[in-house]
């Protein structure tokens, strides 16, 4: 019974994020605003937003390690299979400048679960914080892409909009109302799953819950990478993972103390930043990222989720 749960989760979880992400662009652009503003909020936040109902379901329900698994394994996921999948559709070039902020704020974001595993908890002070820290990034993202003076391509041009306002109200109000059911659905399968296989519920977080709550960002980046646009690809995946630690930690935290593993600082914090300097070399420092490097990624992040069920 919690495979039939977990798959039906993982399934709601998609659906719903995915019209959610239609419905929101769809009713940023009724209003006028901006297609940059679109891609570095709506959309950024709307495809987090399957992270976001698991992490709090997971908490209210007395499963941190799931709560924060669920963070953590994401954006490892975004990364490595993400980022590593688009390349080997097609190889990924950008101009360095405009992603080192993003993929700076990432690390940083990394390093803070790291501290933040030593402490023991995510304490609400701690979740204020980082709200504070996401909010701050966005603004200056916005103000630093309208310094530059142009619109670039974003994720909305990805993302068909609704033709009237009743739709895109049946849109967002069914993607919120799947996503909630959804999570309720993975987070009970996850816990039972982990429960019967005998394995500790953060292994199944970084994962199974992890790679699920991902594929909106996963389906995005793809239609991204076949239609050429390696920089929204890029840009979807990384501001993902700063509103999954800003936003969707920072939310959970502050709402109530989350305990925070060491089993984190240990395996995935590392893996974390392995991976996201990876990509700093790659994409800030070359401004490319080739087939080889995206296959060596997937690989490695093969290697890391058989490990994560070894420990």
């Amino acid at each position: 019974m919690e495979f039939v749960a977990t798959i039906a989760g993982l399934a709601a979880l998609f659906i719903g994020g995915e019209s959610l992400v239609r419905g929101a662009v769809s009713a940023a652009r009724a209003l006028g605003v901006s297609r940059l503003l679109i891609g570095l909020t709506v959309v950024a936040a709307s495809t987090s937003s399957p992270e976001l109902l698991v992490s709090l379901r997971a908490a209210v329900d007395g499963h941190p390690d799931i709560a924060v698994g669920n963070v953590v394994g994401s954006n490892i996921a975004n990364i490595a299979l993400v980022l590593g999948l688009c390349a080997l559709i097609a190889p990924i070039r950008i101009a360095p400048h405009r992603v080192r902020p993003d993929v700076a704020a990432s690390i940083s974001g990394a390093l803070a679960i790291g501290a933040l595993a030593v402490l023991g908890r995510a304490p609400v002070w701690a979740g204020a914080l980082l709200l504070a820290a996401g909010v701050t990034h966005t603004a200056e993202a916005y103000q630093r892409s309208r310094s530059e003076g142009s619109e670039h391509d974003d994720v909305s041009d990805e993302i068909p909009s609704v033709a009237s306002w009743p739709g895109t109200v049946l849109r967002i109000a069914g993607g919120i109302a799947l996503l909630a059911l959804g999570a309720d659905w993975l987070v009970w399968g996850a816990q039972r799953i982990a429960s019967d296989l005998g394995v500790p519920e953060a292994a199944i977080a970084v994962t199974l819950v992890a790679v699920g709550t991902s594929l909106p960002e996963i389906a995005t980046s793809i239609v991204a990478a076949v239609r050429g646009h390696g920089d929204v690809a890029v840009g979807n995946a990384i501001g993902s993972n700063v509103f999954n630690i800003f936003g969707v930690l920072g939310l959970t935290a502050a709402i109530a103390p989350v305990p925070v593993s060491q089993r984190f600082f240990a395996l995935e914090v590392p893996v974390l930043l392995a991976f996201s300097a990876v990509v700093w070399w790659a994409l800030c420092l070359r401004g490319r990222l080739g087939r080889v490097t995206g296959s060596l990624l997937m690989l490695a992040y093969a290697a890391y989720a058989a490990a994560s069920f070894m420990r």
